[in-house]
């Protein structure tokens, strides 16, 4: 049986490149075993050929700086510990460990030192995401503490993995070896949305411009500012309906409501806190302009708009933060650009779609056709092979062992 280990400080339920890795998994055969964050869910309902190990450390989402370093430690440990208990059962043939926090990776160390091929999977790129999350905590200190957790964790694994061409490139401009690195793109799963088996929704059908946020309610993703963009709408356009549905949740929220009445606009904006991640297609079909918003700085400029690709798979219109890394995966008149932090310019991104009919539709449709170019359907062979060559196997064979 080839089974494997997947390691992640997260709840699976809410994680999707963790599930739709240990779905492509699971497919070709492998027996999956996921050592996370406790979810809401139940951890034997995970789906065929993948099994939930829930770790017990409380989650913290939006707590200072010394809270998350301890409820990292604590995972680290645990996790480290119920990975080694069950590797004796289990007998692992690769343990995968998703970062951050890259010394994450220590979790696997016991089996590294067996023989047990190690990848690390940088969903982040944790000095610049640490400087963007902790901006008065960030110091040259802290900075190069940072390069170093990183250098180190990279070098305790057998591969590593970057979620994006821009992620890769910082790597391999520190150095790291070419050979080590691989990408594994962040794509929808074509399988999970489908605007076909969704009733469709004319734009404006009902004569109001529907709008949609799904992800994390982190300053980071600045919804302040659309927030303020939808003020500015209402003032330019006091006529136009405009209804804006934040899904998700996090420390962003109740600054969000504040701001939404001080504004005037509180029947505007309905956050309706966290949706299960197979609700989120329904939630994008119902509206008519999907929102990918984010604050730029170092950490953003090289991050991938996967809630872009989520919204334009789903056949709707996009506006999006000129950022490089977004400009790197879609063309110009693909989405409805707007200046990161530039509230009028948001607003004025959003009205575009609303009054240049040719430019909406023929934005959707390309985007739509870039998104399912990029879609993990098309990355899951890739990486499913990775996995099967870093356990010493030529992934043409069949799944026998």
């Amino acid at each position: 049986m080839k089974r494997i280990a997947i390691v992640t400080h997260s709840v699976v339920e809410e994680d999707p490149r963790i599930r739709r890795e240990a779905e492509a998994l699971a497919g070709a055969g492998w027996q999956v075993d996921i050592f996370s964050l406790r979810g809401p869910g139940d951890p034997n309902a995970a789906g065929s050929g993948i099994r939930l190990v829930p770790i017990d450390v409380a989650r913290h989402q939006g707590a200072g700086l010394p809270t998350y370093l301890g409820e990292y430690a604590s995972f680290l440990v645990r996790s480290g510990w119920a990975l080694a208990r069950a590797h004796r059962r289990r007998r692992y043939r690769v343990v995968q460990v998703a970062a951050p926090p890259d010394p994450l990776v220590v979790a696997a160390l016991p089996l590294r030192l067996v023989g047990v091929p190690v990848i690390l999977d940088l969903h982040e790129a944790t000095p610049e995401f640490f400087k963007s999350r902790f901006a008065r905590a960030a110091n040259p200190v802290s900075d190069r503490l940072l390069h170093l957790a990183e250098r180190l964790s990279i070098g305790l694994a057998d591969v590593v993995i970057s979620v994006n061409q821009a992620r890769h490139a910082r790597l391999l401009g520190l150095g790291y070896r070419e050979a080590k690195l691989h990408v594994v793109t962040n794509g929808p799963s074509l399988g999970r949305f489908r605007p076909e088996s969704l009733p469709g929704r004319p734009f404006m059908a009902d004569g109001t411009l529907r709008l949609v946020y799904a992800g994390a309610v982190t300053p980071l993703y600045e919804l302040d500012a659309v927030v303020r963009a939808l003020g500015r709408i209402s003032e330019r356009r006091p006529d136009l309906p405009v209804c804006f549905d934040i899904y998700g949740r996090g420390d962003a929220e109740p600054i969000l409501s504040a701001l939404a009445a001080e504004l005037g606009i509180a029947d505007m904006v309905t956050l309706h806190g966290r949706i299960p991640l197979e609700d989120v297609p329904a939630a994008i079909a119902a509206v008519d302009i999907g929102i990918s918003p984010i604050r730029r700085d170092p950490f953003t400029e090289i991050s991938m708009p996967t809630k872009a690709l989520e919204y334009a798979v789903m056949d709707k219109p996009v506006v999006a933060a000129d950022l490089p890394a977004a400009r790197q995966h879609f063309d110009p008149e693909m989405l409805s650009w707007y200046a990161s932090g530039d509230p009028d310019s948001l607003a004025s991104a959003i009205l575009r779609l609303v009054d240049d009919i040719e430019f909406r539709e023929t934005a959707a449709r390309s985007a739509a056709g870039r998104a399912r170019e990029l879609s993990w359907d098309n990355e899951a062979p890739a990486y499913v092979a990775l996995v099967e060559s870093v356990a010493g196997r030529d992934p043409g064979r069949d799944g026998s062992s």
